[in-house]
Parts: C-alpha cells; structure tokens; sequence
C-alpha cells in the first residue's frame, strides 16, 4: 500500500516511525512546512505541499495528522477519491462540512479509522470487559480527572503558537483532551444530556480554555463528570466507576487498575503487561489500520464513533456558552 501522510508534528513523525517499525515504506507527505521539528528522517521520502498534488501520487491510504481545523481539507477530498483514513481525533473544530466528509466516505467506500488510541489500552479493555461481566453490578456513576501542564507538551516549542493554544486551529482543552467522550461512551453508551462550565487560564496566556467541567448523563442512566485541564502538576488521569456491587478504579499514569467487588470485601490490583509504553497504543492502533485498509478488520472507532465524540465537545462549549444543559431526544439523533 502506498500511504499519505498529512502533517509532521509530533503525531505525524509518530505515524511516520510506526509505519517504518511495521515495514511500510512506500510514503509521501502532505506539509506546510510549518512544523518546528528537524526533518531530516524523512529526506528521501516525497513531500507535497497541496492535497491535489499529493492524491496525484494515487495514495491507499491518507493519515490525517494535521491541526484539527484542517483536518477536513485534506479528509474530505481524500475520501472522494475512495483512500482508507486514518483520521486523528478530533474530526474538526466544529461540525461543518462533517456530513460532507460522511457522505463522500458512503460514496466512494472508504473504510475510517478514527485515531481515539486509548481504544487500544489494555486496561481500558479489561474494564470493558468487566462491566460486560458485571463485576461491580450495573454502573451509577463515573468520574475521569485529567490535567496536563500545556507548556510541558512540547519544550522545543512556544506552546502558545501550538494547534492546542489557538481557537483558530482548533485548540482548547475540550477539543485537545476529547479522549473520554470517546472512551465513556465506549464503556457506557450513549450520552443523552451534557453540561459544562469552561474557564481560561490567565498565567497560560492563550485565548482558548484551559479549564472545563463537563456532566454526563447516559442513555443508561449512569451520571458522570469530566474534568479536564491545561494546568495540573503532576500530570493526572484517572476515571473511577461507582456500581452497585463494587468499584473501578484506573490510574493511566501509574499503570494501575483496581477493581472491588462486594461480593469479596477485597481490593484486586491488575498492572499494565511488563514492558507496556505509550507508543504501543499507538502501535497496535497502526496494526489495526493495517488490517482496515485491506479489508481484514472493521475499525474499532469508526467515523460513526468520532462523529458523535465531536457532538459531544461540540455541546460542551454550546453548554458553556449558553448556560444550558444541551439534551438529545433519542441517543442517536
């Protein structure tokens, strides 16, 4: 398979290695040049700097790595011409021209991965799994904190010219840290009501938020809270679920799930596999699209997941605006 891959910030250049490690080298870019990364790894490769241009290299695949407001430009004329994407997460700044995206993807058969990686976690999995068994009975409530110190992201860069810090690219914490719209409704379902508050942060000095509060209520019943942040030090991520008959509870720094059940009175303590890093999300998530593109496999996160996943930071900041709770009459519409 020959692959497109568009951009090469810190998520593109990971792509790029994964796909090298997994013996893909027929690649080319699509680049602004804009980036402040060294580039020299990829001397040797084709690189484009308009999508007319580089889909004239007939790719099988398009990898959307670019900032997320420009996500669209390259997915929705990439998807017309009938290429597998891997399209990184969130799907834009907003909801338009999403349906456009959706219809050429109908259109011309396509197949969408979208790149929400902690699908691939394995103690996301377990918990998955756990909940299927009804180890803690039914799930009432749940609860994910999770803070990063922005200017911490990327050191070899002003944080505040990065796509997270500037509206115009699509930045702020609930579009940057959209994971647990993703992974909540994965594990619970679908959301019916959401509420949130967002604030900025003056010591930041960026115009975007850098802090939000966000409440849940699922299709199921299960309530929920989603705290996010630009600010916090030590960096946190941790979600805990509340069931009838026990616990969750998930330490994603630490590598840490622990589980209680009533039935037992006792704390079990399950560790990530020995070995277990970062990039082996993003590794097996390759593997995956892999497998997507040659028709092996059905994405784990299709473009239905990402879809609403947008929906839902969407609501939050109309929520945030509007001072209302933003609801849905059934969970799909």
């Amino acid at each position: 398979m020959k692959f497109l891959i568009a951009g090469f910030g810190s998520i593109g250049r990971r792509h790029f290695r994964n796909l090298i490690a997994l013996g893909e080298r027929n690649i080319l870019f699509l680049r602004s040049q804009h980036s402040t990364l060294p580039d020299d790894e990829i001397a040797g490769f084709p690189v484009e700097t308009n999508i007319e241009a580089a889909l004239a290299h007939k790719p099988d695949a398009v990898i959307v790595s670019n900032p997320t407001s420009l996500h669209l430009d390259v997915a929705i004329p990439a998807a017309e011409v009938g290429c597998h994407l891997l399209l990184e997460k969130p799907l834009s700044h907003s909801m338009a021209r999403v349906d456009e995206l959706q219809a050429a993807v109908e259109r011309k058969c396509g197949r969408v991965l979208v790149g929400f990686q902690f699908r691939y976690h394995p103690q996301l999995r377990q918990i998955a799994a756990l909940l299927a068994d009804e180890a803690i009975g039914y799930p009432v409530s749940v609860q994910v904190i999770w803070g990063e110190y922005l200017p911490g992201w990327h050191p070899w860069e002003d944080y505040r010219q990065g796509f997270s810090a500037r509206a115009d690219l699509g930045g702020g914490v609930i579009l940057t840290l959209t994971h647990p719209f993703d992974y909540l409704r994965w594990l619970l379902g679908d959301v019916a009501a959401l509420w949130a508050f967002t604030g900025r942060v003056d010591d930041l000095e960026i115009a975007v938020e850098g802090v939000a509060e966000i409440g849940l209520r699922f299709a199921n019943g299960v309530l929920g809270t989603v705290h996010l942040d630009y600010i916090q030090r030590p960096h946190t991520h941790r979600l805990e679920l509340v069931g009838t008959q026990g616990t969750i509870r998930w330490d994603y720094l630490e590598g840490i799930l622990q589980v209680f059940r009533a039935s037992k009175e006792e704390w079990e303590v399950y560790l990530v596999p020995e070995g277990f890093e970062r990039n082996q999300l993003f590794l097996d998530q390759m593997k995956h699209f892999l497998a997507v593109a040659r028709g092996d496999e059905q994405p784990l996160c299709t473009l239905a997941d990402g879809i609403w996943a947008q929906k839902l930071a969407m609501a939050a900041h109309e929520s945030a605006r509007s001072g209302r709770v933003v609801a849905w009459s059934s969970p799909t519409s």
